[in-house]
């Protein structure tokens, strides 16, 4: 099984932090995004992985070399940000002649038996319900057959509350491209973008059996206080790093777990937790933290901060609050 995990977008969402690094590599709950992506998928049997990559590139690719290596590993580039149905199209001369591909967004988390969607018959899209449906792309169902029998992308009024969450396993790829040709050729774009849905719903009209599949968890990671959220989460579902061990490394600070601690850390005088995750090199001193996403290499000192995210070689001092600070900016009371 190789999958396609689209992750050429500014994110621009997230800034200040995508002014200096891609989206995808912003870490949660003690990794990078991408990681628990690609970390989730080898788990079910996923052996390799093409990334449709734009805006830092070159950053994405080695991230994964270093760390996928062992993977079959494929990199192509989206020199125009068109929309996720371009993303997929540009794909076309390594997947067109598969079996079957498995696509996923890159900004989103996702949990699911994905070995038991493996399983399944047919071309599975996951689904999840939510309360407010015109923000997705959403599907309508056979109540007798449970097949899909339509697909509609961000409508005003959607058919149902079932949103395509960005997990897609099709078994035709080459009607798949058939599909995203059609729609590129044709000029069908909606909201001025080639959308994937569109040529799923092409698939659809000319036959393709579709069935859906509930996600598990579907866990955002594209702004600062869904990222924030997902990494509460994702360090609930984990569980805590070893805060016994913490606690014997950091004599003078108490920990509140869930926590993850990175390696390599210096913290004093400190209380860490809950829901704080932190990668390696991070100095803490004087501080209370709680809600918090911590850059490697950053310094914090004389603060009490919640629901903050901070980044890489940043420092923080005498704060109070809450506070989104990009990477290598310094933040102070004064």
């Amino acid at each position: 099984m190789r999958a396609i995990i689209p992750v050429a977008g500014f994110g621009s969402r997230m800034r200040p932090h995508t002014h200096t690094q891609a989206k995808v590599l912003m870490q949660v709950a003690g990794k990078a995004m991408l990681d628990h992506i690609i970390d989730d998928l080898e788990a079910a049997g996923v052996d390799g992985v093409t990334l449709v990559v734009g805006y830092f590139g070159d950053r994405i690719e080695e991230h994964v070399r270093k760390h996928y290596g062992h993977l079959t590993l494929n990199f192509v580039r989206q020199e125009e940000m068109l929309g996720l149905g371009h993303a997929i199209a540009i794909t076309k001369d390594i997947h067109k002649d598969d079996d079957r591909v498995l696509i996923i967004l890159g900004d989103t988390i996702v949990k699911a038996d994905f070995r038991k969607m493996f399983s399944l018959g047919s071309s599975v899209l996951g689904v999840k319900s939510v309360e407010d449906p015109r923000r997705f792309g959403t599907v309508e169902l056979d109540e007798k057959t449970g097949r899909i029998v339509s697909l509609v992308e961000k409508a005003e009024n959607p058919p149902t509350n079932l949103a395509i969450v960005g997990v897609y396993l099709l078994d035709d790829p080459k009607g798949l491209y058939e599909g995203l040709d059609y729609i590129i050729e044709k000029n069908i774009r909606t909201k001025n973008e080639f959308q994937l849905t569109d040529a799923l719903a092409r698939m659809l009209e000319n036959g393709h059996e579709m069935r859906s599949f509930e996600i598990e968890e579907w866990l955002d990671c594209g702004k600062p206080e869904t990222l924030l959220s997902t990494n509460r989460r994702l360090l609930e579902l984990n569980g805590s790093g070893d805060v016994e061990e913490y606690r014997r490394r950091y004599p003078t600070a108490v920990f509140i777990p869930p926590v993850v601690v990175g390696a390599d850390c210096e913290i004093e005088n400190s209380v860490v937790g809950p829901y704080v995750s932190m990668r390696h090199e991070v100095a803490i001193r004087n501080s209370v933290l709680r809600d918090c996403t911590i850059g490697k290499n950053a310094t914090l000192e004389k603060v009490i901060l919640h629901d903050s995210m901070i980044g890489e070689f940043a420092t923080v001092e005498g704060a109070n609050g809450s506070f989104n600070v990009g990477d290598h900016s310094v933040a102070s009371s004064n």
